[in-house]
C-alpha cells in the first residue's frame, strides 16, 4: 500500500546504502505488479531538499527519493507502519522535485 514502510534485507552494491534498511511504498495503490515501486531510508545521509525527513520507530530517517527502485513482493514481508499524510506530502514534493514533474 503507498506510504506504507518495510524493513529489507541489506544488499547495496556501489554508492547504494548498505545494511538493513526501509523501504517506503511510492507505487499506487490500484496499480496491482509483482514488483512495488519503493524509496529507499537513510539515517547516514545529507540532508536535501529531495530527502525527506520522517520518522520511522522513533527515529529520524530520509527518504531518500534519489534512490528509488522496483521491488519484489516476495521481500515485502515485515511491514513496520505508515508515513503519516504530511510526510507523504514532503516525499511527493521531493519526488516531482527530483523527477523534474
Amino acid at each position: 500500500m503507498r506510504g506504507e514502510v518495510y524493513r529489507l534485507p541489506a544488499r547495496g552494491k556501489g554508492h547504494e546504502q548498505r545494511g538493513r534498511r526501509f523501504a517506503v511504498v511510492l507505487q499506487p495503490d490500484w496499480l496491482s505488479l509483482s514488483t512495488w515501486i519503493v524509496a529507499f531510508t537513510s539515517t547516514s545521509a545529507c540532508k536535501t531538499s529531495f530527502r525527506p525527513s520522517v520518522v520511522i520507530g522513533d527515529h529520524e530517517t530520509l527518504v531518500m527519493c534519489d534512490q528509488l527502485d522496483t521491488v519484489d513482493l516476495r521481500r515485502l514481508t515485515e511491514s513496520v507502519g505508515f508515513l503519516t499524510v504530511q510526510e507523504m506530502r514532503q516525499v511527493n514534493e521531493a519526488l516531482a522535485l527530483i523527477l523534474d514533474l
